[in-house]
């Protein structure tokens, strides 16, 4: 029996991959903070006998050491989450991504030296590409950041150092790592608390709100269903060809922020409204948006059987369905 250590496992996308690794017959031990994530989100596992929850910080080196002990894999999705937060607590960000990372790097290298070679997977993000102009964004693309005096870049920066670490770890010690970049990833318990657009516009819609459309609406994104995703991920991390490998993972359907928010109201109520607003009254003066960004996913289909379950409408019914279950229970 395999034993996966995840971070960030009480946040949206690790609860759902530590669903799927118990249902693989996993152990699995999840580490959280609960600063963006709760433990709720585990509810379905959390009685499991092969799973276990410790509330800490990964930022803590004798944590970090005792958690990596005897662990076969290590998926690092503990990060900094959000537009929202990133923008308003830029240290945090830089602090939350770059330290853990090294740690956990660190301890495993730990590990192999004492003969045992752990594979860790790499959360990493779309925003790496920063603004780069091309239409599609494939793996070895130029980053391209705008100016220090723009918070909202420091979570890109920061992620591109977490996957220079990753790979300068493989090159100078063999330390197995796989690296996703992922892209808009929606689905059941993501929260719009920081800023995520799918979960807001549909629990504006079903509470009778006004859905707020930022900017002109013509900003272009891609979205996948966590399972999905996840789905991904653990495809890569039985791959071979995948270690030391850079991935994008997501979809490759584009669709307009405008678009999106008229699908959720046509799923909805066609009677309900949508509102624009500025970026500087979302978040300040110094936000600056990306206006397309869509992945060339090519490396992740020649290295893995990728078929995805879910388009964007499947995708929206099932946040709709989710998020009127959790409606009702409050």
């Amino acid at each position: 029996m395999k034993h996966a250590l995840i971070t960030g496992g009480a946040g949206f996308i690790g609860s759902h991959l530590a669903e799927t690794l118990i249902a693989r017959d996993y152990r699995v031990t999840v580490v959280d903070d609960e600063s963006t994530g709760t433990a709720e989100n585990l509810a379905a596992v959390r009685d499991h006998f092969n799973f276990s929850f410790v509330t800490g910080s990964v930022a803590d080196k004798a944590l970090v050491r005792a958690l990596v002990a005897d662990v076969d894999e290590v998926y690092h999705l503990a990060a900094a989450v959000g537009v929202q937060l990133i923008q308003t607590a830029p240290i945090h960000t830089i602090e939350t991504n770059i330290y853990p990372t090294e740690l956990i790097l660190s301890e495993l290298l730990r590990r192999k030296r004492e003969g045992c070679s752990v594979k860790l997977f790499l959360a990493s993000s779309s925003e790496v590409y920063g603004k780069n102009s091309k239409p599609l964004w494939s793996e070895d693309d130029d980053l391209v950041f705008g100016p220090t005096t723009r918070p909202r870049w420091s979570y890109g920066a920061s992620k591109a150092i977490d996957e220079f670490l990753a790979l300068a770890y493989w090159r100078q010690h063999r330390l197995p790592v796989v690296i996703g970049r992922f892209f808009n990833v929606v689905g059941p318990r993501q929260t719009g608390r920081y800023g995520m657009v799918v979960p807001r516009f549909v629990e504006a819609a079903l509470t009778g709100r006004p859905l707020v459309v930022h900017d002109d609406g013509h900003q272009v994104r891609c979205f996948a269903h966590v399972n999905d995703v996840v789905q991904s991920v653990l495809e890569l991390m039985d791959a071979d060809a995948a270690v030391a490998g850079v991935f994008n993972i997501g979809s490759d359907q584009p669709v307009s922020i405008l678009q999106l928010a008229k699908h959720v109201i046509a799923a909805v109520d066609p009677k309900q409204q949508i509102v624009f607003q500025s970026y500087a009254e979302a978040y300040d003066q110094d936000f600056e948006d990306v206006r397309s960004r869509i992945p060339d996913l090519s490396r992740v289909r020649r290295t893995i059987r990728f078929r995805p379950e879910f388009d964007l409408e499947a995708t929206i019914r099932d946040v709709i369905e989710q998020t009127r279950i959790k409606l009702r229970r409050q």
